[in-house]
């Protein structure tokens, strides 16, 4: 199994959030390839006007990954690089999030990534586009995408990264992240297990806790793997 960095090694490219989109360095990534026909296509998210965030996001961006992974990681929304290179995970969090994926020994090719909301929402400071997170209505109006995601891919187990995400894939309005932390929840068939988004953990302030939310993620991201293999989760 790979061994993560060093947490320190994290700290002094830790970006400020969202990253400044002139900076070629949020853009190591290459998109995750396209293994078959996707669930969803850029094309209809382009074409989709069931909420307004539409009109100010460069381009919808679908979710990407193995065809019939066990696995799906759903977070909250694209991030700015997200939303310029169309491909989900592939800014600071997604980086942070390959990294956890290594420490959890799962291969992110064999996975599925996707948003609950598939435009990028933000407001301007400056010339920077900063992250605003989506409303309900918002959520409810994306689910149409996220269900057909689901339905195509199948997977065993979700990974809801975050609130907005655990109550997109449970399709409710309330959720305890801290509970599904700890307890899967079986939803219509599958098992839903939640932690932290990785942006979370770049915006802790202090040293101990980024390694404390970083670890969190990790633990949550191994208990999935064990779920999919139909172990118990502990």
């Amino acid at each position: 199994m790979r061994h993560p960095r060093p947490w320190p090694t994290l700290k002094n490219r830790r970006p400020k959030l969202p990253p400044d989109e002139t900076d070629s360095s949020t853009a190591r990534r290459a998109p995750m390839p396209e293994h078959r026909k996707l669930p969803v296509s850029r094309d209809e998210l382009n074409q989709c006007r069931r909420c307004p965030l539409w009109r100010n996001a460069t381009q919808g961006v679908p979710g990407a990954g193995a065809a019939h992974a066990r696995i799906m990681l759903v977070g909250e929304q694209p991030g700015a690089q997200e939303d310029l290179q169309g491909s989900p995970f592939v800014g600071p969090a997604g980086h942070l999030l390959d990294e956890a994926l290594a420490s959890a020994g799962l291969d992110r090719d064999k996975l599925f990534m996707t948003n609950a909301v598939k435009h990028f929402k933000f407001e301007w400071r400056g010339k920077r586009r900063l992250h605003k997170s989506p409303a309900q209505q918002e959520i409810e109006a994306c689910s149409l995408w996220l269900e057909r995601e689901l339905e195509k891919v199948g997977p065993r187990v979700v990974v809801a990264l975050g609130a907005t995400a655990a109550r997109a894939v449970l399709g409710r309005k309330s959720v305890s992240l801290a509970g599904m932390m700890e307890t899967p929840v079986e939803h219509e068939g599958r098992l839903v297990i939640a932690t932290y988004h990785p942006s979370f953990a770049l915006r802790q302030r202090t040293d101990e806790a980024r390694a404390a939310t970083f670890d969190r993620i990790v633990r949550s991201l191994r208990a999935a793997a064990r779920l999919a293999r139909g172990g118990a989760e502990g």
